[in-house]
């Protein structure tokens, strides 16, 4: 199945202040994620943010957020950000079939959000170098999960040249400066 910018969003999960300090290869992750909303960004892929229980576990990291304007994400209190009304307003506005997702941790809030999507007739795509957990054995079994439930995976580059589609398109050149 090919990845095309018509019907494709993205949903960045949970990238908060007092979990990323405790996330595997956290360092890999953010700079990962940042490529990938840089490039979404360059290609016009509208995306969204989720933050669970904000209170508790703080705001999104400001080098993710700095890079949007009119930063507003999506409060759950729900693992699955597929839960959240505000997430399902934001699906229908655009017109949704294609889910990319990242973020942490793994096996907990991304996937319970890529098998909720899956099941309710989304497709969605995990991005498997802009996810983690505090373990990599929990980052593992993650993917092993996204296997069973025939939910695809990629990577960030993969993706952005997916989306790009060509060498001729107008984006090409700066997806290319961005992942050099």
């Amino acid at each position: 199945m090919r990845i095309t910018r018509t019907g494709t969003t993205a949903l960045f999960i949970d990238f908060q202040e007092k979990l990323f300090p405790s996330m595997n290869e956290k360092e890999i992750l953010l700079k990962n994620s940042i490529l990938l909303l840089e490039g979404l960004t360059v290609l016009g892929v509208p995306f969204s943010f989720t933050q669970q229980y904000t209170r508790g576990l703080g705001e999104t990291l400001g080098s993710l957020s700095s890079l949007v304007s009119e930063f507003s994400p999506i409060e759950k209190t729900d693992f699955s950000g597929y839960a959240a009304e505000q997430y399902l307003e934001f699906l229908k506005l655009h017109q949704s079939k294609m889910i990319i997702i990242c973020g942490i941790e793994a096996h907990v809030c991304v996937l319970q959000t890529a098998v909720d999507l899956k099941e309710a007739g989304y497709f969605p795509v995990v991005i498997s170098d802009c996810i983690t957990s505090r373990t990599e054995i929990s980052k593992t079994a993650a993917l092993e999960r996204f296997r069973f439930e025939n939910i695809m995976t990629s990577t960030c580059e993969s993706i952005l040249f997916e989306l790009t589609r060509s060498s001729r398109a107008d984006e090409f050149r700066a997806i290319s400066k961005l992942v050099k």
